[in-house]
């Protein structure tokens, strides 16, 4: 063959792969984005907070327009809002929660010092912080992506265990996992309170679904030497306190 139209299609190969090469890269990198897109980072900010006595009106309006200022600071958190409703100790307090995240967006609030001031002025003057953690979602233990569904009502279970025994409770709930029916997720506090603690989130659309379903979700029977203490709790979700969540309507 003439040397010349050997080189000539040694030539068109090597424009050919480099075309090809141009349009998969871009086409890769962007299925790879949307995937990194859907991907919820492993971690969530649980706080809780009560009115002071008699300031449970002021407190509910103050907090409604701090949300709205989240909302014109263009915060891109999802700011979930539960009232707890059944409660030995915490009737209706609210406990207020932000999920899906990496370590780098917790880092980067919206504004924190203007955030902060709005605080000062619409919510402490009527209202108690008591307590705010950092979590880590546990997908091994859990059904769900780490990013509740809002549904009107929820479960909330929090365990405190004895020291050392987070191993043998994950290693117990990861044995269980598969036989998980809905959506059920674990989070373990590795900041902001004592541990090993943990929460369990159970996202429902009714209290009836709750009770219907507990006695399908029981903890495994051989953790209950590893328990320090645990409470449950119904929750209700608030349409009116939230950021960047759309609730699912009752059923």
């Amino acid at each position: 063959m003439d040397r010349r139209k050997i080189v000539k299609r040694r030539w068109m190969g090597i424009v050919g792969s480099a075309l090809l090469f141009c349009i998969a890269v871009p086409g890769l990198l962007i299925a790879q984005a949307a995937q990194t897109a859907q991907t919820p980072g492993p971690y969530a900010r649980i706080a809780i907070m009560r009115a002071l006595d008699g300031h449970g009106a002021e407190w509910e309006a103050g907090y409604i327009r701090h949300l709205e200022w989240h909302r014109l600071a263009k915060d891109t958190f999802n700011w979930y809002s539960y009232s707890i409703s059944s409660s030995a100790e915490r009737q209706r307090w609210i406990i207020y929660a932000t999920f899906g995240h990496t370590g780098a967006e917790l880092s980067n609030p919206v504004s924190p010092a203007e955030d902060e001031r709005d605080n000062l002025i619409n919510v402490l003057p009527h209202a108690q912080f008591m307590g705010s953690g950092l979590y880590e979602f546990l997908s091994a233990l859990s059904r769900g992506n780490g990013v509740p569904t809002p549904t009107l009502r929820a479960e909330y279970t929090t365990v405190v265990l004895q020291y050392g025994a987070g191993k043998a409770f994950e290693a117990a709930l990861a044995a269980e996992q598969a036989n998980l029916t809905g959506e059920t997720l674990w989070y373990r506090l590795v900041a902001g309170g004592n541990t090993p603690t943990y929460v369990r989130l159970r996202p429902r659309p009714s209290l009836a679904s709750i009770l219907d379903e507990r006695a399908d979700q029981p903890l495994p029977e051989r953790i209950n030497e590893l328990i320090s203490r645990m409470t449950v709790e119904a929750l209700n979700l608030r349409p009116d306190m939230l950021v960047n969540v759309t609730p699912v309507p009752a059923r």
